[in-house]
C-alpha cells in the first residue's frame, strides 16, 4: 500500500568557509568546511575520512547532466570551534566560497 516513509539522507550538510591561509600566504589545495551541528573539535573526529561532494551546476551537458562534482576527503580539524579541513582532488574554485558540501556517512571507521 501507500505507505509514507520518511526520507533518509545519507549526508551532512556542510560550508565552505575558505581556503587554508595565513596572514599572507593562501594554500588553496586545502579548504575549511563548516559542518552543520559541529561545534567542537572533538565532535569532527566522526567526520575524519569521510569523502565531500561539492556540485555545481554548469552551462554545458555532459554524460547527459549540467550537474558536477568534485570530491574531495576530510583530513583533520581546523581550530577549536569544529571546522575541518578538506582535500579535493582538484582545488575548489574561487566562486564556490561560501558554497554547500555534502559530506557523506562512508567510508566508516565504526
Amino acid at each position: 500500500m501507500g505507505e509514507s516513509r520518511e526520507r533518509v539522507r545519507l549526508y551532512v550538510r556542510g560550508a565552505i568557509t575558505g581556503y587554508k591561509r595565513s596572514k599572507v600566504n593562501q594554500h588553496s589545495h586545502t579548504s575549511l568546511l563548516k559542518l552543520d551541528g559541529v561545534t567542537c573539535k572533538s565532535a569532527t573526529d566522526f567526520y575524519l575520512g569521510k569523502r565531500v561532494a561539492f556540485i555545481y551546476k554548469a552551462k554545458t551537458v555532459k554524460k547527459g547532466t549540467l550537474y558536477r562534482c568534485i570530491w574531495g576527503r576530510v583530513t583533520r580539524a581546523h581550530g577549536a570551534g569544529g571546522a575541518v579541513r578538506a582535500k579535493f582532488s582538484s582545488a575548489l574554485p574561487p566562486s564556490s566560497l561560501g558554497g554547500r558540501v555534502r559530506v557523506m556517512l562512508y567510508p566508516s571507521r565504526i
